[in-house]
């Protein structure tokens, strides 16, 4: 379901929309999101080389940034989003608040237990040490691969 928020400010109308869920990256209040680049686009239902489409969304995010929790829940477990590691093989399953999602290339504060709508998650790994020039992003996918672009 889509929020929106109405701001009046000294007579000028102002109309964001904004989904559910919290700021996840400092640095991004606006949740924007990756654009396409180099190694393809950051939209849900993109285009990938191998076929198949992107079953995420992609938020923008400096590596070494502070990432935080969405909405408040539990993280579940470890997520990782490839089969062999490399430098942002990381991140995390995070229930709660009526969702189920993973978030990948973060190194997670913790594995397991509560965590409350605006917390640390973790930090944002290298990611241009394993794509040079793409934009670096948090991979937020819901557990039953729809789309979740609208709680951004």
């Amino acid at each position: 379901m889509l929020t929106i928020k109405v701001i009046v400010l000294a007579g000028l109308l102002s109309i964001v929309a904004a989904g559910p869920w919290g700021q996840i990256c400092v640095g991004n209040p606006r949740n924007s999101r990756r654009t396409c680049d180099r190694h393809g686009c950051g939209h849900y239902g993109a285009s990938r080389l191998n076929g198949k489409k992107h079953l995420g969304v992609d938020v923008l995010c400096q590596d070494g940034s502070t990432v935080r929790a969405p909405f408040s829940g539990t993280i579940i477990r470890q997520a990782k989003p490839y089969t062999r590691d490399n430098a942002i093989n990381n991140g995390i399953q995070l229930s709660g608040s009526g969702y189920c999602i993973q978030m990948f290339y973060i190194r997670p504060v913790k594995y397991r237990g509560p965590i409350k709508k605006g917390e640390t998650l973790g930090t944002m790994l290298p990611m241009q040490r394993v794509y040079p020039k793409i934009q670096s992003h948090v991979h937020i996918q819901n557990c039953d691969r729809t789309n979740p672009t609208s709680n951004l």
